[in-house]
């Protein structure tokens, strides 16, 4: 079984409750919204972070959606403060030094804002003197907090962070914080 679900900004990717020492007391967990027993998330999404997060019964199948080494592309929707032109982009292109590591090249380009996005709850802030701009960008890595670091390295920084898709499995169609299940 799969299950695709459109993960909500503040939801911790996890089933089980919180201790209140690890500092995410409060947030809500995958057990508030997929009552199915027995699933687990195939990768990880940040807290602060939204949309798609595939859960799996198959351990076989959880292995190859989140392990590198298949290289899965993710898609995601990345609202960044300023306006970035072409040549702004170029480095994510190229692939950038994150001190750490230096990414693999990434397919980025402008986009216009997704149709039909939800609310985020609490809302982005946004500075009237200061535009927004969507991206679209792929990447077959998924390293901690990756993309908000790659737009911060060019000087255009993540206000929000949507996952459209892993590979061929996308959120079209499931609304904010519901889910799909699929028959393998």
């Amino acid at each position: 079984m799969i299950i695709l679900f459109n993960k909500p900004f503040n939801v911790v990717c996890q089933f089980s409750t919180h201790d209140p020492k690890n500092g995410k007391e409060g947030h809500a967990t995958l057990k508030d919204f997929i009552p199915i027993p027995d699933v687990y998330a195939a990768g990880r999404l940040d807290t602060d972070s939204e949309g798609l997060l595939i859960l799996t019964d198959d351990g076989a199948l959880q292995h190859r959606l989140s392990h590198p080494k298949h290289k899965e592309i993710k898609t995601y929707w990345v609202q960044v403060e300023g306006a970035p032109t072409d040549v702004d982009l170029q480095p994510l292109r190229a692939g950038v030094d994150l001190g750490d590591f230096f990414t693999k090249p990434a397919s980025v380009k402008v986009m216009q804002e997704p149709e039909n996005l939800w609310p985020r709850n609490p809302p982005i802030r946004e500075r009237k003197a200061i535009p927004t701009t969507w991206l679209e960008l792929r990447i077959s890595e998924g390293k901690n907090r990756q993309v908000r670091r790659m737009t911060a390295s060019i000087g255009f920084p993540t206000l929000r962070l949507i996952r459209y898709a892993i590979g061929d499995y996308n959120i079209n169609d499931i609304n904010i914080g519901q889910f799909k299940v699929l028959s393998v």
